[in-house]
């Protein structure tokens, strides 16, 4: 949404409200004066929709994931363990665009260790993730699905199937939270069975395809 300049004529008390409820919220005036008029008028602004995205993201999280503060209003931070005789817990940085094109915005996965070969495990893992994603939503994204994976990182980008650049901000709460614990379910497979490398591979794909929904790709 484009914006411009415009001069309004306010009290000196309101103004001084709004200033109070801003410095709580961190947040400038005239973003805070921008966000209620467009309540009150019921506009979805490009924040209200993220924060609604947020909104059914976490309603559909259980126990098993930690929701935290939010960084930015555009972020959310997720964290979730991993059954490892390390205790290790994946990290999910969920950054949504302002202004998204053909992607929604872009998930990262990190785990904080120095632990080598943990390290390789997990990126190994998430070597096998992008090869699952391009055999099995290939029909959906034939250009192929935007990612990357080194030193037990991943980020991938999330993007709108063909033809479906209109989702409801529920709907796509609900879709990437779908993917995330899929991601998620898949993972914890993997290393469960990670004793035997190649055995892991084999029931991550079938952990895969048995929680592939369709409706539900990004």
């Amino acid at each position: 949404m484009n914006k411009s300049v415009y001069s309004l004529v306010l009290m000196d008390d309101v103004v001084q409200a709004v200033d109070d409820l801003a410095r709580r919220l961190g947040t400038s005036r005239s973003h805070l004066i921008n966000q209620i008029l467009a309540e009150h008028v019921s506009l979805s602004t490009p924040e209200k929709r993220m924060k609604d995205i947020f909104s059914s993201l976490e309603e559909l999280m259980d126990e098993t994931f930690q929701i935290q503060p939010q960084p930015a209003a555009s972020m959310l931070s997720i964290r979730s363990p991993l059954r490892y005789k390390y205790k290790p817990t994946i990290r999910y940085s969920l950054e949504l665009y302002t202004a998204p094109q053909d992607a929604v915005g872009r998930l990262k996965v990190s785990l904080r260790t120095q632990n080598a070969q943990l390290l390789q495990s997990l990126t190994d893992f998430f070597q096998i993730w992008a090869a699952l994603e391009n055999h099995y939503l290939r029909r959906y994204f034939p250009q192929g699905i935007r990612w990357q994976a080194a030193d037990g990182k991943f980020s991938r980008e999330l993007m709108f199937p063909p033809g479906r650049d209109e989702i409801s901000s529920e709907e796509l709460g609900n879709t990437i939270a779908s993917y995330i614990q899929m991601l998620d379910a898949v993972m914890k497979t993997y290393f469960a069975a990670l004793d035997s490398p190649a055995a892991a591979a084999v029931q991550a794909e079938e952990a895969y395809r048995q929680r592939l929904n369709k409706e539900r790709i990004l």
